[in-house]
């Protein structure tokens, strides 16, 4: 068992809040996978924050008439309280600040004096009306590798790597009457096709077994030889590149996923109290850290497949992550969230309607693990209530029969809370992991509880089993577990000879 745990979800972009699509996919499943490997005993640290070096962000501003720099100061705080609105306990939480900028020019300085990047002419597309070459959010067109439309950057469709320069009908996105022009100007890359055979063997033999979409994408990329990546881009948004054969040039926002995730995990365990010697000591392989990243699947090339290969240039400083957790798209009626087109619901929005546990269940039943799945108020409201509120608000009624009475628990029950705890974990382990699955198991439990037709011979086995379920529930159920007082340390070795019965809270199903 490794020392400790960094899970990491990695920073949307600074250009509006976190609406439901962001909440079920990486950061529900990121706290509830950090909560439960502190409840068995693992010291655990979780990052995330707000990006504003973003293309978005500039493209966001624009539309909205505000200034990048407001844009992004807005959607920070709005990001973080929307956050501790879902319970969603992040310990380290990046923003713009200039101990982040700092690391990122030591990393990417790093790669540079040790003779990994090299300068090579790409061909960028050239707005002659701002004078501005068009990277990422600034650009729209054809993905080569699955024809979807979408920005430069990254597909989102089938996650391949999506340069400005090989986009199919490039059109400006502001303006996409334009007529644009070509130009090949020098950037500093690195060449990832040096590393593909050893990208190769680490996804062969890490740990964790990824999710069929990231799998897949990942063994098309490394099947084929792997573009040069970018470290600069030729555009004065973002980390000023310190470079002078790119000298104007800016830091690319997708090469800024190692430094900052050493960052955030440094940020997050200062933050719990821990003194350390050096700011990335938590990724030197010493430090026995294992690495976990929730993400959405578009996120894969930055992260997995660059950003693992950013480490292998390095000669082995850094250990590389031990597993990558995905999410596909989380639909509103049907169709992707849009903040553009305002078809989105708030993550805030969710948290002032109904009890936080409430929303969270549900995201956790409905998330796009591997699959699109959809929001709709009206399902909210029937499945939370069939599967979670009703059958809870039964099941604590029932218990209060027997309110005040210190009563025996059998050999049985506890064998039975052994099965329970292990139903529980199988969903939050990291080889296994799956909010749907620890949403069903509670749903299950809930269901045979309320059914047990308790007599006064068996209230004491009910009640440790009630317990129990919570108790295996609390990662997801904060505040209940809380409001009930059954801690939240899992076990399978299960001492209990006896419980007093005490109240149990409800949950309030009226605001659905």
């Amino acid at each position: 068992m490794s020392k400790r745990v960094a899970v990491i979800s990695p920073a949307p972009t600074a250009n509006g809040d976190l609406h439901l699509g962001h909440l079920a996919g990486p950061f529900l499943a990121a706290d509830v996978f950090t909560r439960y490997q502190r409840a068995v005993g693992r010291e655990t640290v979780f990052g995330t924050g707000a990006q504003d070096t973003s293309t978005f962000v500039v493209t966001t501003a624009r539309r909205l008439g505000t200034t990048p720099e407001a844009l992004v100061a807005d959607s920070t705080a709005r990001i973080e309280s929307t956050l501790a609105a879902m319970g969603i306990a992040v310990d380290g939480f990046t923003r713009d600040e200039e101990r982040f900028t700092k690391q990122v020019l030591r990393f990417v300085s790093r790669l540079h004096d040790e003779g990994k990047l090299v300068l090579r002419p790409t061909l960028f597309p050239y707005a002659p009306s701002t004078g501005q070459y068009l990277v990422d959010g600034f650009v729209k067109g054809g993905c080569p590798n699955c024809l979807a439309e979408g920005c430069a950057g990254l597909c989102e469709s089938c996650g391949h790597p999506l340069a400005a320069g090989d986009l199919i009908d490039a059109r400006s996105a502001e303006n996409p009457e334009e007529v644009l022009e070509w130009h090949e100007i020098p950037v500093l890359v690195l060449p990832l096709e040096e590393y593909r055979g050893r990208l190769r063997e680490y996804f062969a033999t890490t740990g964790a077994a990824l999710r069929p979409h990231m799998a897949q994408a990942v063994e098309e990329m490394l099947s084929r030889p792997l573009p040069d990546f970018p470290l600069t881009y030729p555009i004065s948004w973002g980390i000023p590149a310190p470079f002078p054969e790119v000298a104007g040039q800016s830091v690319n926002p997708n090469a800024e996923t190692m430094a900052w995730s050493i960052y955030t995990t440094g940020l997050s365990a200062e933050i719990r109290g821990e003194v350390l010697a050096e700011d990335d000591q938590l990724w030197w392989p010493e430090s026995d850290t294992e690495v976990v990243y929730f993400l959405g699947f578009d996120n894969t090339f930055p992260f997995a497949i660059a950003g693992a290969a950013m480490l292998l240039a390095l000669h082995d400083r850094y250990a590389l992550p031990a597993g990558f957790v995905t999410n596909e798209f989380y639909e509103l009626e049907h169709q992707k969230f849009s903040t553009s087109r305002g078809h989105l619901v708030w993550g805030q929005e969710l948290a002032d309607r109904l009890p936080r546990d409430i929303g969270r269940y549900h995201l956790a039943a409905t998330s796009p693990e591997n699959q699109r799945t959809n929001f709709g108020w009206s399902a909210l409201a029937a499945v939370t209530g069939a599967r979670l509120v009703e059958p809870w608000n039964r099941v604590a009624a029932k218990a209060e029969r027997w309110a005040g009475q210190t009563l025996p628990v059998s050999a049985a029950s506890r064998e039975a809370a052994a099965r329970i705890t292990a139903r529980f974990a199988a969903s939050y382990e990291l080889a296994t992991f799956s909010l749907g699955r620890a949403a069903e198991t509670l749903a299950e439990q809930l269901g045979r509880l309320d059914r047990w037709e308790v007599t006064d011979a068996q209230a004491g086995d009910f009640y440790h089993q009630v317990q129990t379920v919570l108790r295996g529930a609390a990662p997801l159920l904060i505040d209940l577990a809380e409001r009930a007082g059954v801690g939240t340390r899992l076990t399978y070795d299960d001492p209990t000879t006896e419980v007093t019965v005490g109240p149990l809270p409800r949950l309030d199903g009226e605001a659905m």
